[in-house]
């Protein structure tokens, strides 16, 4: 078995969560990065973190999709008051999907990643970046905000921001999705290895309407290094090596 690291998930979600983390043991996973959205899935994730330490990390975040339902300063209150225990903060970010603009528009997006961006440049955090359709946009802003570490989580965007990206010495995160999605799969060929991470953002659905549609666990982070490995025509052996010793020196673990 390979030692992979999952490092984006959303492990509040998954109703049975116990046996998937077993599975993930069993798949010889080493650690899960569990990314908080909103002060209660941020209070979830502390909370399994403490039930799981040394095998899970907490990143505490607000996720572009829940700022309407969020008490924004309350949530950025209480990401500072646990940032000790915090690896990341994440998953943050823009998302100009048009569902998601009718409850948050572009600026107030803005505002509140620009606030969470302050809370990791001041104590020293990578930030865990969601960019859909926003790409340009949520680099300026991590950018503008002088952070040191950041990954682009599964990103699908152009090869001009992936570029830009890169030349800051951001990171991109592989999914699953890179078994059939094509803007994914192109960003994955572009980033060197030594710029990727692997993740699963379980427990989302995969191959929604195709024949092998699942909803995703820690575990499928093997499907990831089988797609990375296929796309970079190495190894699985040799992917595994390079994007673990990534995710152990990117979140500091």
């Amino acid at each position: 078995m390979r030692q992979l690291i999952d490092t984006h998930a959303h492990l509040e979600e998954i109703a049975d969560l116990e046996p998937a983390l077993a599975d993930a043991r069993a798949a010889d996973i080493t650690a899960v990065i569990a990314v908080g959205s909103d002060i209660e899935s941020n209070q979830q994730v502390l909370k399994i973190t403490r039930l799981h330490e040394g095998f899970i990390y907490p990143a505490l975040g607000l996720h572009p999709s829940r700022i309407e339902s969020t008490e924004i300063d309350r949530c950025l209150e209480l990401i500072e008051a646990n940032i000790d225990q915090a690896i990341a903060i994440g998953e943050v970010g823009l998302d100009y999907h048009k569902r998601v603009r009718t409850t948050a528009s572009k600026e107030l997006q803005k505002s509140v990643l620009g606030e969470l961006l302050k809370i990791a440049r001041a104590h020293g955090k990578p930030a865990i970046i969601h960019s859909r359709y926003a790409w340009r946009d949520a680099l300026t802003l991590v950018e503008q905000a002088q952070i040191d570490k950041a990954v682009f989580h599964w990103y699908t965007g152009t090869s001009s921001v992936l570029r830009d990206i890169l030349s800051q010495g951001y990171f991109l995160s592989a999914t699953p999705a890179a078994e059939y999605h094509e803007e994914h799969r192109r960003a994955i060929k572009e980033a060197p290895l030594d710029r990727l991470l692997l993740e699963t953002d379980s427990p989302v659905t995969y191959g929604r309407g195709r024949e092998f549609e699942y909803e995703a666990r820690p575990a499928d982070v093997h499907k990831s290094l089988r797609c990375v490995a296929r796309l970079k025509a190495l190894s699985e052996a040799k992917i595994a090596e390079i994007t673990t010793a990534n995710a152990v020196r990117f979140f500091n673990l």
